[in-house]
């Protein structure tokens, strides 16, 4: 029961890395939108 509740704590982990590294992504794009327009 302790290794599968260690395994299921692992996959969440995995989990939030990969939507905060799309998180991140996304703000990137955001970011690089408004230099564009403050630019102009």
């Amino acid at each position: 029961m302790k290794a599968m509740l260690i395994m299921l704590a692992a996959v969440f982990v995995l989990a939030a890395c990969q939507t905060m590294e799309g998180f991140g992504r996304d703000v990137e794009k955001v970011g690089g939108k408004i230099e564009e327009k403050a630019k102009k």
